[in-house]
């Protein structure tokens, strides 16, 4: 009897071993489950508060940068700062978000950090736009707003990131740089100053009156309401050319009535000119070539009355004395 009551016993323990172990391992997953959803949830709610700091710090850099210049806000300086802000805050969210999860972040910044040249030689480009966006925005070669050249691209400063400039040009397209190649480039401001000069060399005749030619261009420059009276207009004689002699006209404006003031100063030269007798030589171009192979025109004579009657006379003669042979041997 002993045997099977003590097998019994040995299976109920057994199965009291296996219930305490199962709830065991069920409280230690219930334990487990709740802290995944409460890290969660304060992971979410990190995050959340992350992109609402990231937002609001963004904001009140620009808010205090436009407190502090007294010349007016910097949309370029403002746009920039505000955007590495926003970046650093986001990413010390996010190794926060990481930490709360349980995710050992040390070992991540080790592997990133040893991975950092890798990425580095991959993105050396990128790398080097950014670094040419921190030089621009130092150096202050333009602002937002002005116009300017970079290379063969001309348009109105829009925009100065970390990595590109946007252009605006003046056929309304978008035109998108990179740092790197406007830091490396020639870079002309075109709005800079406060004024802009018009360059105008005209040609004239070498049989013109020089004075009277420079003081006709003087005066109707000095009418136009856009050219301003300091500086003062300037002409004088610039080139002599093959055909003419080149008189130049600098006449300084603002730099938004450049190109309107500079067409309307060509018309009002020419009617000038006009006006004045003044003339303006142009090339001429004859043909020669053709001209001297082009077949010679004949040349039509008129009839000669006397041979043709004197021929006229001769057949009817001819003809006389046939019929009068014909006559007489009848």
């Amino acid at each position: 009897m002993s045997g099977p009551m003590t097998d019994l016993t040995t299976v109920i323990d057994q199965g009291a071993q296996a219930l305490s172990l199962n709830a065991a391992v069920i409280d230690r997953f219930t334990r487990m489950a709740g802290d995944l959803a409460v890290n969660l949830v304060v992971a979410t709610l990190i995050l959340v508060a992350t992109l609402f700091i990231a937002r609001w710090a963004s904001a009140a850099v620009i808010k205090m940068l436009g407190r502090s210049r007294r010349r007016g806000p910097d949309p370029m300086l403002e746009g920039f700062l505000a955007q590495v802000v926003r970046v650093t805050v986001i990413a010390v969210g996010l190794v926060a978000v990481l930490q709360r999860l349980g995710v050992q972040t040390t070992s991540i910044i080790a592997v990133l950090g040893a991975a950092s040249l890798a990425i580095g030689l991959a993105l050396q480009g990128t790398l080097s736009n950014v670094a040419a966006g921190v030089m621009l925005l130092i150096l202050r070669p333009y602002r937002v707003g002005d116009v300017v050249q970079v290379g063969d691209k001309t348009g109105t400063v829009q925009k100065l990131d970390l990595f590109t400039t946007r252009l605006i040009d003046p056929n309304n397209m978008r035109i998108t740089v990179p740092n790197s190649q406007v830091l490396g480039d020639a870079i002309v401001n075109i709005s800079g100053q406060k004024t802009r000069r018009i360059e105008l060399p005209i040609g004239v005749d070498y049989d013109s009156d020089l004075n009277h030619v420079m003081a006709v261009m003087v005066a109707t420059a000095e009418d136009h309401p856009a050219v301003l009276k300091d500086p003062p207009v300037w002409a004088g004689v610039l080139n002599f050319m093959d055909s003419s002699v080149q008189v130049m006209l600098h006449a300084w404006v603002k730099p938004g009535d450049y190109w309107q003031t500079k067409a309307d100063l060509n018309l009002a030269m020419k009617a000038a000119f006009d006006r004045e007798g003044i003339v303006i030589p142009y090339p001429h171009q004859v043909d020669l070539h053709r001209s001297l192979a082009a077949p010679k025109p004949r040349k039509t004579r008129a009839p000669d009355t006397q041979k043709t009657t004197r021929a006229a006379r001769t057949r009817s003669r001819s003809a006389a004395g046939k019929a009068q042979a014909a006559g007489s041997e009848d």
